[in-house]
């Protein structure tokens, strides 16, 4: 079952700061990230990302465990560029008839990929600490986010454990009435894809549902709304967001320094 709920010791001094700092915090590191396509920065900013792990009470095995599904795209990005990449240059390093791999090829590969994890994992740190709750006060208090928004965001976070549920359900309902795809590579696709149909418009009614019921509560009436737990945002969270746009600034500076920095645009 997919959780969402926070993991990370709540008494860690990151971990207790503002979610709305956190989140601006993740996303100015993250965007810095994306200006270069060269492997340095993004590896340096993994390292410090995961030398402020201890900070935020996260231990390393559950961060990789929530990481997993970035490890399939990193090697959905590695064969799709070993075998469709436009530039080949750089030293050969296999030619097998139609497939030629260069040192090119393969330093492109490990800047996307290392980028990938880069970005993503302030993210997963970010949600891995924070409870859902308090993201949608802090949106609605400190960064006046509208309250329907606020609201819907928090309620997306809390169904979503229930599609991993309900995927269950649809397979052993299957199961029981004899669908099954048995060793068939083709049916276990035509499978995935009618059970993933079933389960996408499962979500849509429940989205439609949930949008009818908030506007029976009047969140689009416009009219402010009192908070029941006040969220505060100090000094210490801009120190945070500081932090982080001096560390991916760090990055960025050792990367033009050691002369592999290549901008995304340009």
């Amino acid at each position: 079952m997919i959780s969402l709920e926070p993991v990370a010791s709540p008494g860690a001094p990151l971990a207790r700061r503002n979610p709305v700092a956190k989140l601006a915090a993740a996303l100015v590191f993250s965007a810095a990230l994306i200006a270069t396509l060269d492997p340095v920065a993004p590896a340096i900013a993994i390292a410090i990302e995961l030398a402020v792990l201890p900070l935020f009470g996260i231990r390393l095995r559950v961060l990789a465990r929530r990481a997993l599904p970035l490890l399939a795209g990193g090697a959905g990005i590695l064969v799709t560029l070993v075998l469709f990449a436009a530039d080949r240059s750089g030293r050969v390093l296999l030619d097998a008839g139609g497939l030629l791999v260069t040192s090119g090829v393969l330093l492109a590969a490990l800047g996307l990929v290392l980028r990938m994890f880069a970005v993503a994992l302030p993210g997963l740190i970010v949600f891995a600490t924070t409870d859902p709750t308090d993201l949608a006060d802090a949106l609605v208090q400190n960064a006046k986010a509208p309250a329907r928004f606020a609201i819907g965001t928090l309620a997306a976070f809390r169904l979503v454990p229930l599609l991993g549920q309900e995927w269950q359900m649809i397979s052993m309902a299957r199961r029981a009435r004899g669908v099954d795809a048995g060793r068939n590579p083709v049916a276990k696709l035509r499978l995935f894809v009618s059970t993933a149909f079933a389960l996408l418009v499962g979500a849509i009614r429940r989205g439609t549902r949930l949008a009818v019921a908030m506007d029976a509560r009047g969140f689009d009436a416009g009219i402010p709304r009192t908070v029941a737990r006040r969220q505060r945002f100090g000094w210490a969270d801009g120190l945070l967001v500081a932090g982080a746009a001096v560390l991916a600034g760090a990055a960025i500076a050792v990367s033009v320094a050691l002369g592999t920095f290549r901008p995304l645009l340009g």
